[in-house]
């Protein structure tokens, strides 16, 4: 007698798909729930962050390396009296979070909008008074008694030494170096000058006055709208920069003149 055809056998690989297929299912399911919940619950304004979120923030973010309660571990310094300015230099110019632990942080893109920046810097401020962000009024570079001049001179006595005259930075040691200056905010400036990150120092208002600080920034400004008038600027890096290109295209020339003039027969 022939055998008789087993129909109610599965194949192997049938569980696994009906698996894969439900857990897409669920999945898929629960997508749809969430933004539907997300849509009809409408997020808070960004203005409405307040301390408590900005704790959150810092919580999620920054505690692993400044500690819970921001008095600083071995991979990050105490935040207790930096302030607000300090926050928002570090976190608006993207060097914190810190990318990776080296000689100094680099500048990135902010991974934070400017209102949980605030949110943060308001939290750190609650942890003990520090420098705050600057008020409008001196970083508006257009108002009457600005003195540009002035501002040159007082980079160039307490600050081109770092980050070079025309504001191009520089290397220091270990490593270490003084930022590119071109192109950069006002309130980050101020902030800087304010604060002192990294090797920068400190220039309270009992050094450099929020209207001196004012003319340094209009003179920065200023050099980023200014062309310069020697033509080619070879990255404004001074005599090294154009050392090297006088040496490079002088000798070039002088000795391939030399080759052209001994291969030429008698």
């Amino acid at each position: 007698m022939a055998k008789r055809k087993n129909r109610g056998r599965r194949h192997p690989l049938a569980s696994a798909a009906l698996l894969i297929l439900g857990l897409a299912a669920v999945g898929g399911g629960y997508t749809v729930v969430s933004e539907a919940a997300d849509a009809s619950a409408p997020a808070p304004a960004a203005s409405q962050l307040t301390a408590e979120d900005g704790q959150r923030l810092y919580m999620a973010n920054c505690a692993t390396c400044h500690g819970v309660e921001a008095v600083g571990t071995k991979n990050g310094p105490t935040l207790i009296g930096v302030g607000a300015a300090s926050v928002n230099f570090q976190v608006m110019t993207g060097r914190m979070p810190l990318a990776f632990q080296g000689p100094q942080a680099d500048q990135r893109n902010p991974q934070f909008t400017q209102e949980q920046s605030d949110a943060m810097g308001e939290y750190i401020q609650t942890l003990g008074a520090g420098p705050d962000k600057p008020d409008e009024e001196w970083l508006d570079t257009s108002a009457t008694g600005v003195d540009i001049a002035n501002g040159a001179e007082l980079f160039r006595i307490n600050c081109a030494m770092c980050h070079n005259v025309a504001g191009a930075g520089g290397a220091l040691t270990e490593g270490k170096f003084a930022p590119n200056l071109h192109d950069i905010d006002g309130a980050h400036i101020y902030e800087a000058m304010l604060t002192g990150p990294q090797n920068m120092p400190v220039f309270n208002d009992n050094n450099i006055s929020p209207e001196e600080k004012r003319d340094v920034i209009a003179y920065l400004h200023y050099l980023d709208e200014s062309p310069s008038v020697g033509g080619w600027d070879l990255g404004s890096l001074g005599p090294v920069s154009e050392g090297l290109f006088i040496w490079t295209l002088g000798l070039g020339s002088i000795v391939a003149l030399t080759v052209w003039l001994t291969s030429r027969p008698n």
